[in-house]
């Protein structure tokens, strides 16, 4: 726990019951492994029926949650702002000690036998560490964005498909998930064509797992307003009508079993649980050598 007092605030009736309310959500989550954003914890209390969809609500829950945090009463560590990370080097007490985390640490390529080539990618950077950590258990390449890609990573993208196409002859597939708007439903074309153009191969394949509009219906996540504004508006419009939906919405359990689902078809398992014990192999070697350091 990491609830810490540093300023006294007097909080309205309504905004304290606002706060306990938001305390059994994060709870909730942290019980399953999640942490939340405010903009996650905020869609939790629409859907839930506590709190109108509304700019003005997020905001005045952004300032709840700091100043509940301020007074003590929340936790700090339930919630985390994604975009803004430091940056910290690793240190070890001794040498054997650093070969016993790079034992813990090591990882072979566990997909160089398979015949696909997956990346899974999201709209939303918030949603990092709802997905990372499922990428990172399938050791499949992640990226996050803040709307559409930006040139630099679809060159990569694209240069990294040439190499696992000319030199292991593997497929490409994307694994997407983006907002249901005039925009979001629009990003999964645009990474197909470019990622195309810049790997100069004519086929690659875009996944789109969420949202789909199968998983609105199922799930009834809060909607928004179609941004009128967006050139791709009148587009939409038409074939979905004038609501929107945000990726963010959805249960953080159900987009890390999306992405898992979506990966692991893709994967051959044969092969994957024989590179697994290749791998559990060489990590005992690594064990067994940090002893060995130890004793000398």
């Amino acid at each position: 726990m990491s609830k810490e007092f540093f300023v006294d605030t007097k909080f309205r009736e309504d905004t304290l019951a606002l706060i306990y309310l938001a305390i059994e959500i994060l709870e909730e989550y942290a019980a399953m492994g999640y942490d939340l954003s405010v903009r996650q914890l905020y869609y939790q209390l629409v859907s839930r029926g506590h709190i109108p969809n509304k700019a003005s609500e997020y905001k005045k829950l952004l300032a709840t949650m700091k100043n509940a945090r301020n007074a003590g009463l929340v936790d700090w560590n339930m919630i985390v702002d994604r975009t803004r990370r430091p940056h910290l080097l690793m240190t070890w007490d001794d040498a054997s000690d650093r070969i016993r985390h790079a034992a813990r640490s090591f990882r072979i390529d566990k997909w160089e036998d398979q015949p696909n080539h997956v990346e899974v990618m999201v709209e939303k950077q918030a949603l990092e560490g709802v997905l990372m950590p499922v990428c990172d258990e399938l050791q499949v390449t992640f990226s996050s964005n803040k709307g559409y890609s930006s040139a630099s990573a679809m060159y990569r993208m694209g240069k990294r498909y040439e190499y696992y196409k000319e030199v292991h002859g593997k497929d490409l597939h994307i694994l997407y998930l983006g907002d249901h708007d005039p925009s979001g439903m629009d990003m999964d074309r645009d990474i197909e064509e470019r990622v195309e153009m810049y790997s100069s191969y004519s086929v690659v394949y875009v996944d789109r797992l969420a949202l789909l509009m199968s998983q609105i219906e199922e799930y009834q996540p809060p909607e928004n307003p179609a941004k009128l504004t967006d050139s791709r508006a009148a587009g939409y419009i038409t074939v979905h009508g004038y609501s929107s939906w945000e990726l963010d919405a959805l249960e953080p359990n159900v987009l890390a079993d999306l992405v898992r689902t979506g990966v692991t078809n893709l994967r051959d398992d044969d092969l994957w649980d024989a590179a697994v014990i290749r791998e559990e192999t060489m990590r005992e070697q690594l064990l067994e050598a940090a002893d060995d350091f130890e004793e000398v």
